[in-house]
């Protein structure tokens, strides 16, 4: 009988953008780089990254770091809104702010959101099957990855919103059988000199 084995889950922002966001900043690719010299002696069995061009070219740099860990382009590793809180469900001094913030984000993203982020958890979360632990990276964006840490620490729905993160960065959930999920790292930064750390954070936010 097949049995259950633990995965780790390896997400990263992509590099810093371009005012446009077609493409990376010098800045971006030096992050990217350097994110794939951390992950080197990780045991990566696979690279998913999400369709837009800032997400594929950080894995593509992140891969020429790493030899021949498989990529794969994935909807669901995409920027997408996870999932548009109701007023009430949203702590009231904050949530006129909150569904601003959300109004501003194009329509698209907006509707398609919540049932790719169900398919990003049924593809990325869990145990897998086997004997062996797996080791995946996911290439995405900030909404995604708060999405994902929101729902390894059994959080409302809601509240993948205000868990943001740096370019480049990495966050490391354990998902192991018979035991809560685990989140390792978040929005670590120590692979970055301190010139490309903070790149994509709030300002307010930064220390």
């Amino acid at each position: 009988m097949t049995g259950t084995a633990p995965r780790y889950l390896y997400l990263a922002r992509h590099g810093e953008a371009s005012a446009d966001e077609t493409t990376l900043t010098q800045s971006g690719r030096r992050q990217a780089s350097l994110l794939g010299e951390r992950l080197r002696s990780t045991p990566l069995s696979a690279i998913h990254h999400g369709p837009l061009p800032r997400a594929r070219q950080t894995a593509r740099l992140i891969s020429a770091q790493l030899g021949d860990v498989p990529m794969h382009q994935s909807e669901p590793a995409g920027d997408y809104v996870p999932h548009l809180p109701a007023k009430e469900e949203l702590p009231p001094d904050a949530a006129d702010a909150m569904l601003g913030f959300l109004a501003q984000v194009p329509e698209e993203e907006r509707e398609r959101g919540p049932a790719l982020a169900r398919e990003a958890l049924a593809e990325f979360t869990g145990p897998v099957d086997g004997d062996r632990p797996r080791h995946e990276l996911v290439v995405t964006h900030s909404f995604l990855i708060g999405w994902l840490v929101r729902a390894a620490l059994d959080a409302p729905e809601w509240r993948w919103m205000g868990l943001n993160h740096g370019n480049a960065a990495l966050t490391v959930i354990r998902y192991a059988p018979g035991r809560p999920s685990s989140v390792l790292v978040h929005n670590d930064m120590r692979h970055l000199p301190a010139e490309l750390r903070w790149t994509g954070f709030p300002p307010e936010l930064r220390i």
